[in-house]
């Protein structure tokens, strides 16, 4: 009888290693969600034949393991063998059709052995197994057809809204900069930053001090420091430098300085016949990319195609199960309980044993003596909770120059007089999010806590409440607004602050469990892109089926690194 692998959570960790597992091995995935939506915070909400990405999701990648992943399940929609890149200057190629990436290292070695004589080959691992358990929901109603199932390449352009002005994101010397800003506070950004490179904080304890020593304080001051507390309800100096090392590792003012003169003075080149512009842009920092792969009806689209595969092939899942008890023998785990919808208790055992569920709720599920240090660091880690407006209108008041629909994907919104932090734009991340092309679909974001005012608001008040911010720093009249829908998301954001500083001792208990993995954003309350969590969840599947899983490996995957899988590596 196959291995099992229980899988808490049916996001992109939890489903990219249910489908690695089929593709790489004889265990069985099992997954279990609790809620009835596939994909977790990358799903696609479907209101009135429109859609909402909630947070918005680039489908870009440094590793090619990753790229190649996501263009094996939906190839980009442009012709040719390859897709192939060009930017600032630099050029590579990402092949759609490739042998597969090497195991990530550190994670067991790069042959697997097996005791199975006659491997199972993709695609013939679910024929032996038993039946689906009554739980397993099929993934397949409403479908999109094959022709759909593609990735668009999609032009970037994310602004700043401040002073009632669009700012470049990231800040860029120009003359509508200088003009927005003013002359004497840009001379006041330029000795602050000089100030900030001759004398730096020693010791970056904090974001602020993270922020400051990468943009200088008076920069950090006009375009950092009111977002951001504005996003975690929580001072940039009580927040852990390890945010910015995690999300903006790389970029400063110098990088975004030399970003801005390497495309205005390197001369373009006229690409190979055949291939098309570059969307992995793998020597580029996160924020500069101009170029990436979306899924042309969201981001949803691929996670349900995941889902469709995973089942087709052998695997369960199981919507509506809330994991309530985690049972273990000394190090080991041996089941999960999870609870319907109903209340209807049901028991799964397994060998292997992945979590992407909140640290927090991890600890509180374990039925076994949990030490008092580590259950107090798991209750004191805090969570930013999320909260996205849809809205369809009209128009909007900000235009192009030539009148039309603005082509941001999304915009910062700097603003002091409201709560918005950051409005998408969904016609611009794909035509296809929207219903009628004649109309302006955007999605209006609020970054809040469950205890918060914001959060318990009746749909309707907090559908009038966005409007209304939004025709107060002039983006939109109330008037053309002509239907809304409210979405919230719990835990969407794991925070570094609360008892975040002693997360070590959580981390050293829970990897004390030989058979339990963490993966994902919040299975390691690690604030991860979607392919950083898929990274942890193939680390995990490749280290099983190699016999070893180093942990200490699966945690130093981290937001801009290259993910063990270096270039040398390759050649």
């Amino acid at each position: 009888m196959s291995k099992k692998a229980i899988i808490i959570g049916a996001g992109p960790a939890g489903l990219t290693a249910a489908l690695e597992f089929l593709r790489k091995s004889d265990v069985q995935p099992i997954v279990l969600e609790a809620s009835q939506e596939i994909g977790g915070i990358s799903r696609t909400i479907r209101y009135k034949g429109n859609r909402m990405d909630i947070g918005g999701h680039r489908f870009f990648s440094k590793s090619d393991r990753v790229m190649q992943w996501w263009m094996e399940l939906m190839p980009p929609a442009e012709s040719g063998d390859d897709v192939a890149i060009s930017y600032q200057g630099q050029q590579r190629t990402v092949p759609v059709s490739v042998d597969e990436e090497p195991p990530l290292r550190g994670l067991g070695p790069l042959q697997v052995e097996t005791d199975n004589e006659d491997p199972v080959a993709p695609g013939e691992v679910g024929e032996e197994l038993e039946e689906h358990h009554m739980h397993t929901k099929t993934i397949a109603s409403a479908a999109p057809t094959t022709d759909d199932l593609v990735m668009l390449i999609r032009p970037r352009k994310s602004r700043i809204y401040y002073l009632r002005k669009f700012f470049d994101y990231p800040i860029k010397l120009t003359g509508n900069t200088i003009k927005n800003l003013g002359l004497v506070r840009m001379v006041k950004i330029g000795v602050s930053y000089v100030m900030s490179r001759v004398h730096p904080i020693k010791e970056e304890k904090s974001l602020e001090d993270f922020l400051i020593n990468r943009f200088g304080r008076e920069l950090y001051l006009t375009f950092f420091k009111s977002y951001t507390e504005k996003v975690w309800g929580t001072p940039c100096d009580k927040i852990s430098a390890e945010w910015g090392a995690q999300r903006i590792k790389g970029l400063s003012l110098t990088t975004a300085l030399k970003h801005f003169l390497r495309k205005a003075f390197t001369r373009k080149t006229p690409q190979a016949a055949g291939t098309q512009s570059d969307v992995a842009q793998k020597g580029t920092d996160t924020s500069l990319i101009e170029r990436f792969l979306y899924p042309k009806f969201g981001p949803g689209q691929l996670w349900e195609h995941v889902a469709e595969k995973v089942i087709a092939m052998g695997g369960e899942i199981h919507m509506g199960l809330k994991v309530a008890g985690i049972e273990t023998d000394g190090t080991t785990v041996t089941a999960v309980e999870a609870v319907t919808e109903t209340g209807e208790r049901v028991r799964f055992s397994g060998d292997y044993f992945l979590s992407t569920m909140p640290m927090r709720d991890l600890v509180q599920a374990m039925r076994t003596e949990v030490p008092a240090n580590v259950r107090e660091v798991a209750e004191g880690l805090e969570y930013r909770d999320f909260i996205t407006v849809g809205i369809l209108a009209n128009r909007l008041d900000v235009t192009e120059s030539d009148k039309t629909l603005i082509k941001d994907t999304w915009i910062y919104i700097q603003e002091p007089d409201v709560l918005l932090g950051r409005l998408q734009i969904f016609n611009n991340w794909s035509p296809y999010m929207v219903a009628d092309p004649s109309k302006v679909w955007i999605g209006l974001e609020y970054f809040c806590y469950e205890t918060d005012a914001l959060w318990s608001m009746a749909d309707e008040e907090l559908k009038q409440f966005a409007a209304r911010e939004l025709e107060t720093i002039g983006i939109l009249r109330t008037a053309e607004v002509l239907d809304a829908h409210v979405v919230r998301v719990p835990k969407t954001y794991p925070a570094y602050f609360g008892s975040y500083d002693r997360f070590d001792e959580l981390r050293t208990w829970t990897d004390g469990f030989e058979n339990l993995f963490l993966v994902g954003r919040n299975g390691m309350h690690k604030y991860n892109n979607q392919d950083h969590s898929m990274l942890t969840a193939m680390a995990v599947v490749d280290g099983i089926a190699a016999g070893r899983v180093d942990k200490a490996a699966l945690w130093s995957i981290n937001t801009e690194q290259e993910y063990h899988e270096e270039k040398s590596q390759k050649e």
